[in-house]
């Protein structure tokens, strides 16, 4: 059984409307290969990708917090992306994510959780008008750093180091 699920492969003639640049990515984003980079502020990205998606609280701009474990979520991020009017969402995160770089993100996500309970009266002001939910997703968002995301950073270290999907017997490198 592999641990790592693949989804860029899967994305066919969908690729087009990921043409976000990893320069400009937003900081918040979780290491993977899809990134909020210039996108829009227009809140649609919660509508197609919930469980993925969160909105930055200066300029409502979306980044991803959660990468596709299946089928199913890398078609919400697709529409996610596809509903961005400046297609601002990159899927090119593999290539420029190192082992380093991914470790170095995890050693910094004190920054991350600071940003996300710093900003919460945002996002509940924002919720009480729009109703997304954003609040509600900054909290699986702090709850995924403090839980299960390390062991994913883990398994995404496997891939990114020996290009393929670690199976249950495979040693994860540490993070």
């Amino acid at each position: 059984m592999n641990l790592y699920f693949d989804p860029v492969p899967l994305l066919g003639d969908a690729r087009g409307a990921f043409l976000g640049r990893w320069a400009d990515r937003k900081w918040l984003n979780v290491p993977g290969p899809f990134y909020g980079a210039d996108t829009d502020n227009c809140g649609t990205g919660r509508i197609h990708a919930p469980e993925l998606v969160l909105y930055e609280a200066d300029h409502f701009t979306e980044y991803v917090y959660r990468q596709p474990r299946t089928a199913q979520e890398l078609q919400q991020m697709v529409d996610a992306a596809e509903a961005e009017a400046f297609s601002g969402y990159g899927c090119d995160g593999d290539i420029h994510w190192t082992p380093e770089a991914v470790r170095d993100w995890w050693r910094d996500r004190g920054r991350v959780e600071e940003y996300l309970s710093s900003r919460r009266a945002d996002w509940e002001t924002d919720d009480a008008k729009a109703g997304q939910g954003a609040a509600a997703a900054a909290e699986h968002y702090a709850a995924y750093l403090g839980g299960e995301l390390a062991e994913h950073l883990r398994v995404y270290l496997f891939w990114l180091e020996e290009r393929r999907s670690p199976i249950i017997t495979d040693r994860l490198p540490r993070l």
